[in-house]
């Protein structure tokens, strides 16, 4: 995922190993992902929409608490940098731009669970 467009990170307790830890958050045109910095548990999201639309567009309630939150990301359709809501439920994830509204629609598609092999840091140069 060289292509950088959302890069954050939330702290929760992890779905797999239970654990209060951060959960890194990743997406970008072509897959979303939110992976635990613990044991590694990573959900991948692959995009299915892409257009200007208002708030709440495609949030469905799921089987996990939806996480709410707001980060600072490139938008490809005006091209300003600035807030970004995010929408992450267990088969949703969903970017939108403030300022014009454009909004990232990602599904659910698989789920694996492996470790970075990359010592702590290391992965975040790259």
């Amino acid at each position: 995922m060289a292509e950088r467009f959302v890069f954050t990170k939330y702290r929760t307790s992890c779905y797999n190993c239970g654990k209060e830890v951060d959960q890194v958050i990743k997406a970008v045109r072509a897959q979303a992902q939110v992976a635990c910095s613990n044991c590694g548990a990573t959900r991948i999201y692959i995009p299915r929409a892409s257009e200007v639309g208002k708030p709440g567009l495609y949030t469905k309630i799921g089987c996990y608490d939806v996480w709410d939150l707001e980060t600072v990301a490139p938008c490809e359709n005006c091209c300003t940098e600035g807030p970004h809501d995010l929408v992450i439920g267990c088969s949703q994830f969903t970017t939108r731009c403030h300022h014009c509204g454009f909004t990232h629609f990602f599904k659910f598609n698989v789920e694996y669970i492996a470790k970075c092999p990359l010592p702590e840091g290391e992965a975040e140069k790259s």
